[in-house]
């Protein structure tokens, strides 16, 4: 009989409740403290598919403090119950929650105004002031707002919108954090003359999922782990995202960042640095980014040849509409558009524990399936022990390299490829199997926060683990921005590829090239 332990749907709130504790904890000894949350760009697609969704799940869940009231800021002529219809199918809403949802509704207001001018800002901090009843209520603030807005919008939310002490301010910022390396350093220069860096949370909503934040207990509460992770035993490291969706109906946004600033420069670069990095002191927001940045101050110039670019292309075979529209046939983007929708880049850490070993940065749009994972492979065993029971389906004659594998998303999981005698054989025939931990089995009915409520409850208690720094910034923009000019002068070949493809050729030859070994499944098969 089995003795493995499960979570059950009867703890399906223990998650919650242990956020309830923390949030209680780091409450004001003020009770009667007051928090208002503003949402600025309220009408817009982010607030409306992911904001407002977000506080109403955590308002509903109880995580929130006590005495909240939410404010939404626009230029559209809106009124609060126009807000909320547009967003109504992405609340969520169960039969028996229509009473709470009512009770959070009461809590939202709405302004219009514009974005810069101050008597319109000056207009928002009178409405907060009565709203909360209190001048000196804390006030985070969310910019979900297009970047040419941002400089504006931060400055008079600085100059006009603060509360009276002892309340606090807190800045949330989306992506993108500048177009280049100036335009991001040109930002954050504009902030720090506003804002402290304690006061300004730089968010990446990759940093907030669960198996994100699983990378720092697994590597560094392990030792299984800690005495192989390093260039003696791990021969490649991958870390790949992928999307089923192309680029339609977003194609004009899409054409002014292209693949590597969407994803690479920030999501992919920010995971590289967690698994990379030294262990930290503690577990500090600064401890922990401060190691994130010594990581990517050592990573060498990315060769021209170790960069792979590719544009999807209609697949005119495929009954979906779809995928039988190429990147160049949105009517928003350019006809002669070199942005690609795919990239690999082959990075290298310039240290004593990764020196020599590729780290492969792989992203693309419009490809067979929605996954993002890191794959760890190590290196082969020495020796040729086994060579003569080798098992018949093993093409390449030797032994299968390990291979640890965190899978981001969908469906969690951690799992670790190894060898093993195959069941039943009277001889040493081996073959490749898991040591499988995936989340939706080990724990059943756990509800797990998503990556926007954990990153908003941790605005809330000034957590700054899963931000990103100024100098966290400044480096990864160094790292790509070389790049980004050999694209825009199209020096790079952009390769088609077609839409639902599972990758580009090229792509998979430069990581084998690079010693990285593929196998099974993944061998690449052409169509």
């Amino acid at each position: 009989m089995s003795t493995t332990k499960k979570f059950t749907v009867e703890k399906i709130d223990y998650i919650y409740e242990r956020l309830r504790t923390q949030i209680t904890s780091n409450e004001s000894s003020i009770t009667s403290q007051s928090y208002v949350f503003f949402i600025i760009g309220a009408s817009g697609d982010l607030a409306k598919r992911k904001i407002y969704p977000t506080l109403w799940w955590l308002y509903r869940d109880g995580v929130l403090p006590k005495n909240i009231s939410f404010i939404g800021y626009s230029r559209s002529q809106l009124t609060i119950e126009q807000i909320f219809e547009n967003s109504h199918k992405y609340m969520k809403i169960q039969e028996d929650e229509h009473d709470i949802y009512e009770k959070f509704l009461k809590l939202n207001s709405y302004i219009s105004g514009s974005y810069d001018k101050s008597e319109d800002f000056e207009n928002l901090n009178s409405k907060a002031n009565k709203i909360s009843h209190q001048v000196n209520a804390h006030r985070l603030f969310y910019l979900a707002l297009p970047p040419n807005v941002y400089e504006s919008v931060s400055e008079l939310i600085s100059k006009h919108c603060r509360a009276a002490s002892p309340g606090w301010l807190r800045l949330i910022i989306e992506k993108p954090f500048g177009k280049d390396l100036e335009s991001s350093n040109k930002f954050s220069q504009h902030l720090n003359k506003l804002y402290t860096e304690e006061e300004i949370y730089r968010i990446d909503h990759y940093l907030g999922k669960e198996m994100v934040q699983n990378i720092l207990v697994l590597r560094f509460s392990n030792r299984i782990f800690s005495r192989v992770w390093n260039r003696d035993s791990i021969a490649g490291v991958q870390i790949i995202f992928k999307e089923k969706i192309g680029t339609h109906r977003h194609g004009s946004y899409f054409d002014e960042v292209g693949i590597i600033r969407d994803v690479i420069q920030n999501h992919l670069m920010q995971i590289l640095s967690i698994l990379a990095m030294e262990k930290p002191r503690s577990t500090t927001g600064e401890d922990i980014r401060d190691e994130k940045v010594k990581v990517l101050r050592c990573i060498a110039p990315i060769k021209l040849e170790n960069v792979i670019v590719g544009q999807y292309i209609g697949d005119k075979k495929s009954t979906d509409s779809e995928r039988q529209l190429g990147y160049l046939d949105d009517k928003n983007v350019p006809k002669d558009s070199t942005t690609p929708t795919y990239a690999q880049i082959i990075v290298f850490i310039k240290n004593e524990r990764w020196d020599g070993v590729p780290f492969i940065l792989r992203a693309g749009k419009a490809l067979n399936e929605r996954k993002a994972e890191i794959r760890i492979q190590f290196r082969d065993v020495p020796g040729r022990m086994f060579d003569e029971e080798l098992s018949e389906n093993n093409v390449e004659g030797t032994l299968a390299r390990d291979e640890l594998v965190i899978r981001i998303q969908p469906d969690e999981a951690i799992y670790l490829k190894i060898n093993t005698k195959r069941p039943g054989e009277m001889n040493f025939s081996i073959e490749e199997t898991e040591l499988d931990l995936t989340y939706n089995e080990r724990y059943q009915g756990v509800k797990l926060p998503n990556a926007y409520e954990r990153l908003i409850l941790d605005v809330f208690m000034g957590s700054k683990i899963n931000f990103v720094r100024s100098d966290e910034l400044q480096e990864a923009w160094r790292i790509i921005d070389p790049i980004l000019a050999e694209i825009e002068k199209k020096k790079l070949q952009i390769i088609p590829y077609k839409f639902g493809a599972i990758g580009i050729r090229e792509a998979f030859d430069a990581a084998v090239k690079q010693g990285f070994i593929y196998t099974r499944t993944y061998v690449w098969e052409d169509d």
